[in-house]
């Protein structure tokens, strides 16, 4: 069965999603004639700018973004950065910069959509994502991908955002602090509890506060050893463009890489990272008090930014500069030992940033799992789901999670290619829409 499950992931997520997934953000910066990247400043002023016009929504702009990067920024900047350069060699940085600046404009489309297409539930709350604008925007024919999209969401939720998470932080505090995991499995479980019992006004309030918090800890410590270590920047600069195009050669403990292993775990793990394309964070976008969808999307285009651009490559910088990436670690403990070569007690900055950035993204994605399942089954279903959540945190604190690893894996990669398919679609629609609304964002 795990062999079975590897092969899948691996089919699911070879050159074929990858392509998709670079082309359609490509597709989609080229339709918007580069406005993602000329409407950056506007969009930072939009965060907190309220409609002059009564509208629908449960939460603020600003709480609908952090609450989608609450749900992006976790283990992906940490231990995902890391393992891309581990086997992707310093290239793989690069192209993971390429997949978030395309990335922007699918997260712009991805939230567009979400707000356009978005309808009441049974309960009169605000509900959006991928599987609405795929019901209500695109021909019946197609409405088994929205089915198959909540499905996977459902599943995928309960995996990459819930029992990967906890695992990897229970794991470091039991072996920093020789607390069990077990126990820290049931403190997380009951906090969380505390949290999305509330449902997404209560999620939007913790994030809109923890984002910006531990967000602003692990850039800082970041930037600091940067700073320490400044006569080296511009090598490791040059050693991430060059070896983007050119195969690493094998040292030390690294085997080497390709070009082609670069650009594959580059952009892999930029989307596992910033999630652009996943049709993820939408979920969460829909949930925002705005009528205009080019608002929105100008707001979710900035996760890519802050999640990839600036937290990945701190990690990144950091990493390289310590030359640990040509030995034998990898993933999260990489990262451990690299801001602590660097910096004396470095590593609790990583291990501070781990705890707060697996507990945001358990939060997050509770929301969109649930949502995925109300879609399925009816409001009646979430506070069954919202239970089973909480009950898998402390298993998944103290079971190998390989399995479901894969699992969450190929799930994910089931999210992607509905969602991809509706967005190419809907493209000339967007199109048409920003050019009738962008220009009123220029005051």
């Amino acid at each position: 069965m795990y062999d079975f499950l590897n092969t899948l992931s691996g089919l699911i997520w070879g050159p074929i999603t990858l392509i998709l997934i670079l082309g359609t953000g490509i597709f989609l910066s080229l339709g918007l004639k580069g406005f993602t990247f000329t409407y950056i400043l506007v969009a930072f002023k939009q965060i907190f700018k309220k409609d002059e016009k009564a509208t629908d929504g449960e939460i603020t702009s600003f709480q609908s973004l952090t609450t989608a990067l609450s749900a992006t920024v976790g283990t992906g900047n940490i231990a995902g950065v890391a393992t891309a350069i581990y086997i992707g060699g310093p290239g793989a940085v690069f192209w993971m910069w390429v997949s978030a600046l395309f990335g922007m404009a699918t997260k712009y489309a991805e939230a567009f959509l979400a707000i356009k297409y978005r309808e009441k539930n049974a309960n009169g709350e605000t509900v959006g994502g991928p599987m609405y604008y795929i019901k209500n925007g695109l021909s019946k024919n197609y409405i088994i991908f929205a089915y198959l999209f909540a499905l996977a969401g459902m599943i995928a939720a309960l995996g990459i955002g819930n029992g990967v998470q906890v695992n990897s932080v229970s794991q470091v505090i039991e072996s920093e602090f020789g607390i069990s995991a077990f126990t820290v499995g049931i403190f997380i479980a009951l906090l969380v509890a505390l949290v999305i019992l509330g449902g997404i006004k209560s999620i939007g309030k913790i994030t809109s506060k923890l984002v910006p918090l531990m967000s602003a800890i692990y850039i800082l410590g970041g930037l600091w050893i940067i700073v320490l270590n400044y006569t080296e920047v511009i090598y490791i600069f040059n050693l991430i463009t060059t070896s983007a195009f050119t195969s690493t050669a094998a040292t030390g403990g690294f085997a080497g890489a390709t070009v082609w292993m670069a650009l594959r775990y580059g952009v892999a793990r930029g989307v596992f990272s910033n999630e652009a394309g996943l049709g993820s964070s939408p979920i969460a976008h829909a949930a925002a008090n705005t009528n205009n969808p080019a608002k929105q999307g100008m707001i979710s285009m900035l996760e890519p930014l802050i999640d990839t651009l600036i937290v990945c490559t701190i990690t990144a910088f950091v990493i390289l500069m310590s030359n640990l990436w040509i030995g034998e670690i990898n993933g999260a403990v990489l990262t451990v030992a690299s801001f602590e070569q660097l910096l004396s007690n470095g590593k609790y900055i990583v291990i501070f940033g781990l705890i707060l950035f697996s507990f945001s993204t358990i939060i997050g994605w509770s929301y969109y799992g649930e949502k995925c399942a109300e879609f399925l089954f009816g409001s009646q279903i979430i506070i069954y789901y919202r239970i089973l959540w909480v009950i898998i945190i402390p298993v998944a604190a103290i079971i190998e999670l390989n399995l479901m690893w894969l699992i969450a894996d190929i799930m994910n990669g089931l999210m992607a290619l509905p969602n991809l398919i509706a967005l190419i679609l809907l493209g000339p629609m967007i199109f048409i829409k920003t050019k009738e609304l962008k220009d009123t964002f220029k005051a």
